[in-house]
């Protein structure tokens, strides 16, 4: 394994090709720098259900065990259970998944004790240097006279399901039929416990564990990737159909014509359920590329918006800093402060069948009320240079008349009845475009405008 691991070592997480790109003993070395960066005496550890995840995180555990670190291994969960576990523990922790990456990676997601997330500016980049010297030097020493930890088992599924069902009343919700779809992933494994004794006619599909993925991508934000769900809840007739990603951290929601419900109106949906839990005060955060309408609703419900940079990190922080109750991201990734800051996709959807149970009506109806704005969605380009094309953009809408610019994350330019963003990635030479309007004409002038500024 080469020494430099930036690589696989990410912004928010560790992920990378096994074991071209790490391996178990990688992940042993990981083991004992991530308690000797958190100071840990005792950690919790969890796994999805990818091939490479139990050996990886029992390579992770002797690491830790070995620098006298108890560790409590939880095994099989979804991230949000392993985030359960610590903050219920207040163990820091550490996940193996690579969430909806292909069968061929895997990663590890860690955090300190309550769940607080472990990022390059909180941690990981220390992690990464000491493996890195480790692995230079041969092996890390260990203390002479240290003992090793204990490594004992927890099944943890029972107490997270249990938490999760005390912090939304579905007591008196009306009978609905809802296909969930797993796609192979850890909501397979959560989701029968969770719903267990809830009047819901519950139609499985793909939840067979299996890191494979045999049957599509385990990210429903891709719309190839629900195309199954769409149309099994026609043919079911079904209330509404939910996709949960890989390690079922994140939900998607499609409501009973088949369509996929945009997570801005989830977002604005839970926020007022949030609020309203909440004697009606209260601050929600929300990603710069969510909707209008989530700011909106927020403020109609007597809470406090803020806005914030896209990625969880950046959500958590400010969760923290505000001390708020709820946040939402539009890539599907919902914060709860009574879920330790951390994101939950399933708390989320218990928000959606408590409201559509609560009422008659159906869900389009319903989440009508949280979308009111047209948007483009995502949409990448490929550019060669992407500060250039950030300026041109920039030059041309900066000293437009009635037109606001922003450049807390990439451009934010906004008018009376539209707005957009554009963002560079991290990873890839890509600018990314997210385009909102009060109609569909607007929004369609104003993406191709900037889509040919972008492209040059």
């Amino acid at each position: 394994m080469a020494a430099d691991l930036s690589n696989i070592v990410k912004a928010y997480d560790v992920r990378g090709v096994v074991p071209d790109e790490w391996d178990e003993s990688l992940a042993e070395l990981f083991g004992g720098a991530f308690v000797e960066v958190t100071g840990a005496s005792a950690i919790v550890i969890g796994h999805d259900m990818r091939p490479s995840s139990p050996g990886l995180s029992a390579a992770f555990a002797r690491g830790a065990a070995a620098r006298g670190v108890d560790v409590t291994l939880i095994g099989l969960c979804s991230t949000d259970q392993l985030y359960y576990a610590s903050g219920s523990l207040d163990l820091p922790g550490a996940m193996f998944t690579a969430s909806h990456n292909p069968a061929k990676y895997n990663g590890i997601k860690l955090c300190r004790a309550g769940a607080a997330p472990v990022g390059q500016d909180t941690g990981l980049s220390q992690i990464r240097e000491l493996v890195e010297k480790w692995v230079e030097a041969g092996a890390p020493a260990v203390a002479a006279g240290t003992v090793a930890g204990t490594v004992s088992e927890l099944d943890s599924l029972p107490g997270y399901s249990a938490h999760l069902r005390g912090l939304v009343d579905l007591s008196g919700i009306r009978p609905l039929k809802v296909v969930v779809d797993a796609g192979n992933g850890m909501g397979g494994h959560t989701v029968p416990t969770v719903f267990e004794g809830l009047p819901l006619d519950l139609v499985p599909m793909y939840f067979e564990l299996d890191g494979t993925f045999p049957n599509h991508e385990a990210n429903p934000l891709d719309p190839k990737n629900i195309v199954d769900l769409q149309a099994r809840v026609l043919a079911e007739g079904a209330d509404l159909g939910i996709a949960f990603d890989g390690d079922a951290d994140r939900c998607f929601i499609v409501d009973e014509r088949g369509v996929g419900v945009s997570p801005s109106a989830i977002t604005a949906l839970v926020a007022a359920r949030e609020l309203a839990r909440n004697g009606g005060t209260g601050t929600v955060i929300h990603n710069l590329i969510t909707s209008w309408s989530v700011p909106e609703v927020v403020r109609e419900n007597g809470g406090t918006p803020v806005r914030t940079r896209v990625g969880h990190s950046f959500i958590k922080e400010e969760m923290a800093k505000t001390g708020a109750i709820f946040g939402g991201e539009h890539s599907a990734h919902y914060y709860f402060k009574d879920f330790w800051n951390a994101d939950t996709g399933m708390l989320a959807a218990l928000h959606v069948l408590a409201a559509l149970g609560g009422q008659d009506g159906p869900l389009s109806a319903l989440v009508a009320s949280y979308d009111r704005y047209a948007g483009s969605g995502e949409i990448n380009s490929t550019v060669d240079d992407q500060a250039a094309r950030l300026a041109a953009v920039k030059a041309t809408y900066a000293g437009r008349e009635g037109v606001t610019v922003d450049e807390l994350d990439g451009l934010t330019a906004t008018g009376e009845d539209w707005w957009f963003n554009v963002r560079a990635s991290n990873t890839e030479p890509l600018l990314r475009l997210n385009v909102e309007a009060r109609d569909e004409a607007t929004l369609a002038k104003v993406r191709d405008e900037v889509l040919a500024l972008i492209r040059g």
